[in-house]
């Protein structure tokens, strides 16, 4: 069955330490043989040309089964998040996968680190629609985006001191909440990262078409990588591919993952 390795954050040129684990991630993900890369942003750590540069001699191996969205990160410097996406919304179509890719970064990211919040439309949401609805019968459908569409725990510090204050940067997007809601019964995986813990949920969950959100987190720091097994336009296995020691090859499969239909 088809795999489909879900990166984020991988903060490209934030450190050496950083871009060593990012080459190791590559290196694992080549060696396990997965069909599809899917990098939920902040590809890049100061949104500079040279990292995107790093990132892509990181992952040359890989290049046919990369897709990006951009993170707040990749609009800082260089804004080199411009060459990641054309336009908010963009289909990639593949045998068994209808993906979805969402730009949730926006003009104010470019101006400071700290307004890391995204922003989604009206407009966004309905592009959206659009392009589920012309997924093929039986592919499995999903939306990828940096930012989260639902409440999710603070990272550590300076998160809760934000959301104390009352600013923006740690929330999840104004409108995602109404995104969900739409994605409900035309959509089967939503992928983001911009948290660095991972985290997943369920929506629907006993329905006909369950809704599963999963959060990456930040791949280098937790030297592992989720990897989605499908077939049939269905999630079939969930399971943790350790990157820390690539050589192994080891692709564990979690317990009690979507059973096949």
């Amino acid at each position: 069955m088809p795999t489909i390795a879900h990166v984020s954050d991988l903060h490209i040129g934030k450190s050496a330490a950083n871009d060593e684990a990012a080459r190791a991630l590559a290196q694992a993900l080549l060696a396990a043989r997965v069909d599809e890369v899917l990098v939920s942003g902040d590809v890049t750590h100061r949104g500079r040309v040279e990292e995107l540069r790093t990132f892509r001699r990181l992952f040359a191996p890989l290049r046919d089964r990369v897709a990006l969205v951009p993170g707040n990160h990749d609009r800082l410097g260089d804004d080199a998040g411009r060459w990641m996406m054309a336009g908010r919304v963009q289909v990639r179509a593949g045998e068994g996968l209808h993906l979805v890719r969402v730009d949730s970064t926006a003009p104010h990211n470019r101006h400071s680190l700290l307004d890391g919040h995204g922003e989604l439309s009206h407009g966004d949401v309905a592009q959206v629609e659009e392009a589920l609805a012309v997924a093929a019968p039986g592919a499995l459908t999903v939306v990828m985006l940096h930012h989260h569409l639902h409440e999710l725990p603070e990272d550590g510090f300076w998160e809760r001191v934000s959301t104390r204050l009352g600013w923006p940067n740690a929330g999840e997007l104004a409108l995602g909440e109404h995104l969900l809601g739409r994605l409900l019964g035309r959509c089967d995986l939503v992928l983001h990262g911009h948290r660095h813990a991972t985290s997943e949920s369920t929506l629907a969950l006993g329905s006909a078409r369950p809704l599963r959100i999963f959060n990456a987190g930040a791949s280098p720091e937790l030297g592992r990588v989720r990897v989605l097994r499908h077939g049939g336009g269905r999630l079939r296995a969930v399971g943790w591919l350790d990157c820390r020691d690539w050589a192994r090859q080891a692709l564990a499969w979690e317990e009690g993952a979507p059973a096949a239909a």
